[in-house]
């Protein structure tokens, strides 16, 4: 938070009101907020399809586990390889806000489609063009978050953001439940209904998201010496043209050490990141849920989410992000453990469905506020980039792999697999983590 300066000295004869404390800045900007809403608007729009797409191809269009995995996989690692084109483009042309809303509007205009598709083939291109579209906003949005932001409060700021987005993913599959329950051709009207509040998310970035963030105030120490005018001026030229940003710069990031490290074990857990639809197929065989309930199980998750979001960033910006986000893995873990060992307990859903919500409370936000942490301004969205492609490549991988080991051993020998890797990486990840001086535990 900033101090408001009241120091400037009033005119003569002026009468002053009374002295009433520092005035503090809002703990959460005003660019949070209005992208928490375009995020929540666009993620009630995604997520009414992500509920009903796993149902819809395996048991509409008999597609095989392992054909779902490599589709699921694509579906995250078109998204992961454009991160890093849509990060670059945000800081060489510098504006995030642009490029946010190129991506926004291509997954908008993706939904309709999904009316006169009714075969795999071109529901995998409609997949890969919207995922492009995510990819493209991903780290614009993220970076517009962490710039507008002061350190000490970034947990905060994007946990604030990832509450709002999941208050989204919290009504998306409930809005899909009650479509499919009181239409005859659901999917068509869930997929009808998405691309009409993806347009509203477009029109919500355009109007309220400011193009910029406001600027870090410079020191004090920065003006105790007085400059000649005509340097005063070249100085304010050159701050408005600001060196334009190279390729090289941004593959130079891997050089900074912390940066690499969080890269390393974003790519190892995310080797051993079952992905969430596998998750909700694997918990409705074990316990036998309706196919009519599969679109509320997301629910459980996304409610866990919401409520723990923003403790949680406050907590990593507290203790420690590299805690935080390695606790976030242990309960991953312990969730895998109950849908391999636990007995079929009536809790068992509830359960499974909340240590999947408090793992991604501890872990969503509090990774890029992580990376914000160790990158300059003028490459941040390159820097989330670099990170966030790794992670997401990573959980293609997974997808793929889990996928074809579902389909030749069966989900136990798949799942002991992936829980056994996430043990071993998590265990790599933190000594890679390890605080080497007092800032890096943050």
């Amino acid at each position: 938070m900033y101090l408001a300066d009241r120091s400037a000295p009033a005119p003569e004869g002026a009468k002053t009101a009374p002295a009433r404390g520092p005035v503090r800045a809002p703990a959460v900007a005003s660019t949070v907020l209005a992208l928490g809403a375009v995020s929540m608007i666009t993620d009630i729009s995604s997520e009414m399809v992500t509920a009903v797409l796993p149902l819809y191809l395996i048991a509409g269009l008999g597609l095989s586990p392992l054909g779902f995995g490599a589709l699921d996989g694509v579906y995250n690692g078109v998204s992961a390889l454009v991160q890093l084109t849509g990060g670059h483009l945000a800081d060489r042309v510098r504006n995030h806000k642009l490029i946010a809303g190129i991506g926004y509007g291509l997954s908008a205009l993706c939904k309709p489609l999904l009316l006169f598709a009714h075969s795999l083939g071109p529901i995998s291109v409609i997949l890969t063009l919207e995922r492009t579209g995510k990819g493209l906003r991903t780290a614009p949005r993220d970076a517009l978050i962490s710039l507008s932001t002061p350190p000490e409060l970034q947990g905060r700021a994007f946990g604030v953001h990832r509450a709002m987005d999941t208050t989204g993913a919290l009504l998306g599959p409930l809005a899909a439940f009650l479509i499919l329950s009181l239409t005859v051709d659901g999917y068509d009207a869930v997929f009808g209904v998405s691309a009409c509040v993806a347009v509203l998310g477009v029109v919500v970035l355009m109007l309220f998201v400011p193009s910029g963030v406001d600027p870090v105030p410079a020191p004090p120490a920065a003006s105790a010496k007085a400059t000649p005018a005509k340097a005063t001026a070249a100085t304010a030229r050159d701050a408005d043209r600001p060196a334009p940003v190279r390729l090289r710069d941004a593959l130079g990031l891997l050089r900074l050490p912390r940066l690499r490290n969080l890269a390393i074990c974003a790519v190892l857990l995310g080797l051993t990141t079952v992905s969430d639809a596998f998750v909700y197929l694997l918990l409705q065989r074990r316990t036998g849920i309706g196919d009519q309930w599969f679109p509320l199980m997301p629910l459980g998750t996304a409610a866990v989410f919401l409520l723990l979001a923003v403790p949680a960033g406050a907590l990593a910006d507290r203790i420690g992000r590299r805690t935080v986000f390695l606790t976030g893995h242990a309960l991953l873990l312990a969730g895998y453990a109950l849908l391999l060992w636990a007995p079929a307990w009536p809790a068992l859903p509830f359960l499974v469905l909340a240590l999947h919500g408090m793992f991604y409370a501890a872990t969503d936000g509090v990774l890029p506020a992580a990376v914000a942490a160790t990158v300059p301004g003028e490459l941040r969205a390159t820097g989330m980039a670099l990170v966030g492609t790794g992670q997401a490549l990573a959980r293609f991988g997974c997808s793929l792999a889990f996928g074809a080991a579902w389909t030749l051993w069966g989900t136990g020998p798949a799942l002991a697999a992936a829980a056994a890797g996430l043990l071993c990486c998590a265990a790599v990840a933190g000594f890679v983590l390890r605080p080497s001086a007092p800032q890096d535990t943050r």
